[in-house]
């Protein structure tokens, strides 16, 4: 099996990652054999429904690394069917306040601890019964502060037992806030916001993750995110397709000088 990404946190190792826009079991399989120590469906802005992403949860699994799903919203039957299809981590979006936090834990974990129903079909067929017995250690639960709601309320998520890690939605927050959305790395509100995050997950023993870029990874890594998006399919193919035809063009154009 697969190293919970919550044990390597736990370490203080940083994880990087791979977000998945494009419905495609083809796109995953690419990104999770390139290194990556996990990669994510998100399935609140991305493209695809379940049943893609349960083939690109199947596809991730192949290549030996860690699956992840955002799911489109904090509601428990849409988290069930994705951890039964084999999702090892949940990120829920617009969790502002402690027992949505709470709720998001119960729709993850087996009883006691939660109130996820048993029907592990597709996970079981890739890990067999033993799965039950180890899900609720196995599988990270991580909500979204995305929000002023949430960040007022920040210390209150990050103690909630049984949560992972918080995941900072740059874009969101940054709205929220009243700032464009985007990093705003310097902007003084958005840079006690990151911190004010940081701090609460770190008294609580708990990660943060972040949607980021490779530049930005480094910094990331410095304010204390241990699991960080470097790579977008959707927004890669774009630049490599436009950094392509203009580099064709200018070595038509320059041929067509020299002719």
């Amino acid at each position: 099996m697969v190293e919970p990404l919550k044990d390597r946190w736990r370490r203080g190792e940083v994880t990087l990652g791979a977000w998945c826009m494009i419905p495609s079991s083809l796109t995953a399989e690419i990104l999770a054999k390139g290194g990556f120590d996990w990669v994510l469906i998100d399935m609140q802005h991305g493209c695809m429904g379940y049943e893609t992403a349960v083939e690109m949860i199947r596809a991730i699994d192949l290549a030996g690394i860690t699956p992840l799903v955002r799911v489109p919203w904090n509601e428990p039957g849409i988290i069930g069917r994705l951890l039964d299809a084999g999702a090892m981590g949940i990120v829920a979006p617009m969790v502002n306040a402690m027992n949505e936090a709470q709720g998001l834990v119960d729709a993850c974990r087996y009883p006691p601890v939660g109130r996820r129903s048993l029907g592990p079909v597709r996970v079981g067929a890739r890990d067999g019964m033993g799965y039950v017995a180890s899900a609720n250690d196995r599988i990270a639960v991580i909500p979204m502060i995305e929000t002023a709601e949430a960040l007022a309320k920040v210390d209150a998520i990050a103690a909630v037992p049984g949560v992972d890690a918080l995941f900072v939605g740059p874009f969101d927050l940054s709205f929220s806030l009243g700032l464009r959305p985007g990093d705003n790395d310097g902007e003084p509100t958005f840079d006690a916001a990151i911190a004010r995050i940081n701090t609460a997950a770190r008294s609580n023993g708990i990660a943060t993750a972040v949607l980021s870029t490779a530049a930005l990874a480094p910094l990331r890594a410095a304010q204390g995110f241990r699991m960080i998006s470097v790579f977008t399919d959707s927004i890669a193919l774009a630049a490599a397709a436009n950094a392509s035809l203009d580099a064709a063009r200018v070595a038509i154009a320059e041929g067509s000088n020299n002719a």
